[in-house]
């Protein structure tokens, strides 16, 4: 097939096109590069299969595709934030080009929205009917509503011009490639560990998360992309919880750091808890993460040791 991935070159995207790559498809990576890195695609870049179209999804793109997987907007708090109206225009005016796309040339589209449609949940653990608890004016908002305007984009889409669609709802996802300036707590405690600086703690730690390897989350998108009938939303990510503390207290130990815990407070709208309910996925492809907490750790904190080194 040719697919269309847009952020192509960040975290996700990158993984995602690789494997796509792997599996005989022609692919058209689509990144303006403000978070996605050349890094990330540079072993792509030799493949008659892989090409590279620098573009802003804000303007629209004329291509042919079979499907298209919309990864594009700034994942990380520090990114979305440094430019909330860039973010929201992201979301919602390419997404509109997306699916205008996709109306068009008759493709099928995923949408990468988030588990930040569900806010500050009031309900634990989050599934697909929980219509979430979203404050549309905070600092967060920016993301948060603009992935929601996103998925109504996606349904009226659908019911209006019969768009054949897939949404899914990423929970926390880690692995290599993530940035080291990403800003998220995976990446900042294993620097923080790496360097034996101080890890930083906001809250007392007892908020949680749930965290799922990049190759178990490619291949759930995969699987829903490759199910017929299935519009979503899909929430995907590890069903099992770990608190912040518990969580920096296992990377000292994987790292072997010397790092102390420190505590600062708590940012504005930061969720208390984020756990998916994953049943939909488990009854409808058979998906769940397959990769240990410690086995994905290794292979993040290998990564960023890497990193480190050749930056040193």
């Amino acid at each position: 097939m040719r697919i269309l991935v847009t952020g192509g070159a960040g975290f996700i995207g990158s993984h995602l096109c690789e494997r796509l790559v792997k599996e005989g498809n022609d692919i058209l990576c689509l990144d303006n590069f403000y978070t996605g890195r050349k890094e990330n695609i540079d072993h792509l870049l030799d493949s008659h299969r892989f090409e590279l179209i620098r573009h802003d999804v804000i303007e629209p793109v004329l291509l042919e595709v079979d499907r298209i997987y919309n990864l594009a907007c700034p994942a990380s708090p520090v990114h979305y934030q440094y430019n909330p109206v860039k973010t929201i225009k992201t979301s919602v005016m390419g997404m509109i080009n997306m699916l205008g796309l996709a109306k068009r040339v008759k493709a099928r589209i995923l949408q990468a929205s988030t588990s930040e449609v569900y806010g500050d949940p009031l309900v634990h653990p989050q599934s697909e009917e929980y219509w979430g608890n979203v404050n549309p004016i905070g600092l967060r908002s920016c993301y948060d509503e603009g992935k929601r305007v996103a998925e109504t984009l996606m349904m009226d889409y659908h019911r209006q011009n019969a768009v054949d669609i897939r949404i899914i709802r990423i929970f926390n996802t880690y692995g290599p490639r993530m940035a080291l300036n990403d800003g998220r707590v995976v990446s900042n405690f294993i620097v923080q560990a790496l360097r034996n600086e101080d890890i930083t703690v906001y809250g007392d730690g007892s908020q949680t998360r749930s965290f799922c390897f990049v190759d178990d989350l490619v291949e759930g998108m995969l699987r829903l992309m490759n199910c017929d009938g299935i519009t979503g939303p899909m929430n995907m990510g590890n069903p099992t919880e770990t608190s912040i503390l518990e969580f920096a207290t296992r990377i000292i130990s994987l790292t072997g750091s010397s790092s102390r815990i420190v505590f600062k407070p708590l940012p504005s709208d930061d969720p208390k808890q984020r756990q998916p309910d994953i049943t939909f996925a488990r009854k409808t492809l058979g998906w769940e993460p397959a990769t240990d907490i410690d086995a994905g750790l290794k292979k993040t904190i290998n990564y960023f040791s890497r990193i480190l080194a050749s930056n040193a």
